[in-house]
């Protein structure tokens, strides 16, 4: 093989290698969702831990319960929760923007805090 050959050859590779960058991004938003899934059933177990209580207003109204509204219903005891959901909304920006490392930052922070509150 001449030099040329071996330099595009090298070239080809750099270039594939760049193209193939996003499919790591991909793997941020899948740890979102698994992060995400965890974190409703924490808020689904944190909800149901304390009993029967009266309807709120946004119930009586119809309004579907969302993660942030159930943690924020728990009152002190959600606010692991509520920062946790912080985190994970901070993943998501940084993941729309390809900033991969700070949606992994976010995401680490979201998991510490779940972390925290099963302790």
């Amino acid at each position: 093989m001449t030099s040329n050959s071996l330099i595009r050859i090298a070239a080809a590779l750099i270039i594939l290698m760049e193209a193939a960058s996003p499919v790591h991004a991909a793997s941020c938003a899948d740890s979102i969702g698994r992060v995400q899934a965890q974190l409703d059933a924490a808020i689904e177990k944190n909800a149901g831990a304390h009993g029967w209580r009266p309807e709120s207003l946004d119930a009586l109204r119809s309004h579907q319960p969302t993660p942030r509204s159930l943690a924020q219903a728990e009152g002190p005891s959600g606010a692991h929760l509520l920062l946790a959901l912080d985190a994970l909304d901070r993943a998501r920006a940084a993941d729309r923007s390809s900033d991969i490392a700070g949606c992994r930052r976010e995401l680490s922070e979201a998991t510490l805090l779940l972390r925290k509150r099963s302790q």
